[in-house]
């Protein structure tokens, strides 16, 4: 049974020359072209991809591309992007990918984002809005209104687009997805995700120290609220423990982990979001949280309970069973099963001590990042596209939300409001700095 969601850009690659006459300086201030994906491009014509980021997480982005054009290189770290450069010395560079984009998005054909979460969908719609289709890492966007922007925004212009969840391409996952979908656990009205880490804790710094001279801190920050630069705090490894950045454990690993419910049950969005944790602090992510979800049913599947674990909440015992640090719990009326990475464990044991699994129907990944690189080219479906993913995103980030208004929030998805929390609204959607906002399409 193929999972619903996983749809189709509208139309194969590429836009050379499109962006001449809508002035490619407008991406740069925010105004948006009505330019979209246009033409095509043989399976053995190298994409020409920008990308934005170069280390660490990013990295192995643009090692998953690397076989393709990279023609730009873009980070606010000088330091990182001169290792980059060595390895790409054909590539253009940049600091600033709204300069970027506006310069070379009239001969490129797609983008790459692996950022921090608060670049996601600044630097998302910027390329989407000239038409580039768009791989960006995970979680979507840095808030739930963004999320849904960006989606939408992707699905007028056409683009292909994935979502950096690597481990939706791996074997693992589909054979999961396979049992589930073939009924082998029952009814499953209950799941349980948990995830041993700790992003969160800690003060703002008090003092400010010398911007390094490789970094553009202003660059950094973008369309957070200026604050001055502390070493170690922030930039490079620590800045998901910072709302003004970050999302803490849920953002980081929540589209992760909660990507095989929600492929292996067709979730979309929930009704009621509720969490529990320590205190709020105005300034950090908590150390550890709970997140009840509720999702209606779906077809002839019953309403569903998920609950999320992170940090120092994680259980060591679910739903009677031993577990190791990080995984997923399916509880079904037949039975029961965990789910890492990259293997599972059906309940009760001497139930299944001789299971055999179902037919494969989910065929095996090209590869992850190979997926978009050929939607790119042919049209071909995305299993992480951001309309499948811009949910999933919605639905973690919606967790802190409701931790921290301290209320249990009754959703409504479709207009974005928790109906019975005005004051909800304050971290649905943020504020920009002049020159970052992310806003739909005219």
């Amino acid at each position: 049974m193929k999972s619903a969601n996983h749809s189709t850009p509208k139309k194969p690659i590429a836009r050379r020359g499109f962006l001449k006459a809508t002035g490619a300086a407008a991406l740069a201030t925010g105004v948006w072209s009505e330019v979209g994906a246009q033409d095509s491009t043989s399976a053995n014509q190298k994409l020409k991809i920008l990308c934005v980021g170069t280390a660490n997480r990013a990295a192995a982005d643009v090692a998953g591309v690397q076989g393709e054009d990279i023609v730009a290189l873009c980070d606010v770290d000088r330091n990182y992007l001169d290792r980059a450069s060595a390895q790409f010395p054909n590539a253009k560079l940049y600091a600033d990918y709204r300069e970027m984009i506006a310069a070379e998005a009239d001969t490129a054909d797609a983008i790459v984002i692996g950022t921090t979460d608060h670049h996601h969908a600044p630097a998302s719609l910027r390329g989407i809005a000239a038409g580039l289709h768009c791989y960006c890492e995970k979680p979507l966007t840095h808030t739930v209104e963004e999320a849904r922007i960006i989606s939408e925004a992707a699905a007028a212009k056409g683009v292909a687009t994935q979502l950096g969840t690597q481990i939706h391409a791996g074997d693992n996952y589909r054979r999961v997805v396979e049992i589930v979908q073939a009924g082998v656990l029952g009814d499953i009205k209950e799941v349980h995700v948990w995830v041993g880490k700790g992003w969160g804790g800690g003060e703002l710094p008090t003092k400010a120290d010398p911007v390094p001279e490789h970094l553009s801190w202003d660059l950094w920050l973008g369309p957070a609220q200026e604050r001055p630069y502390a070493a170690g705090r922030y930039h490079p490894a620590q800045w998901r423990r910072w709302w003004e950045f970050g999302q803490g454990t849920l953002g980081d690993m929540g589209c992760h982990y909660m990507d095989l419910p929600f492929w292996a049950l067709n979730l979309r969005h929930p009704t009621s979001v509720e969490a529990e944790g320590p205190a709020v602090h105005d300034e950090t992510c908590p150390l550890g949280l709970t997140v009840k979800y509720k999702f209606p049913k779906r077809g002839d599947a019953p309403a569903l309970d998920l609950t999320w674990y992170d940090g120092n909440q994680t259980p060591k015992e679910v739903a009677g069973e031993r577990v190791p640090g990080s995984g997923v719990m399916f509880v079904g009326t037949e039975g029961k099963m965990y789910a890492g990475y990259s293997n599972y464990r059906l309940f009760p044991r001497e139930k299944f001590a001789d299971f055999q699994p179902p037919k494969q129907t989910i065929a095996k990944s090209i590869g992850h990042h190979a997926e978009w690189i050929k939607a790119c080219k042919d049209g071909t479906p995305t299993t992480c596209n951001f309309d499948y993913s811009g949910a999933l995103s919605e639905t973690v980030l919606l967790g802190n939300v409701a931790y921290r208004t301290g209320k249990q929030l009754d959703w409504d998805a479709k207009n974005l409001k928790a109906t019975n929390c005005p004051e909800a609204d304050q971290f649905i959607s943020k504020e920009y700095r002049k020159g970052w906002e992310v806003k739909p399409l005219a």
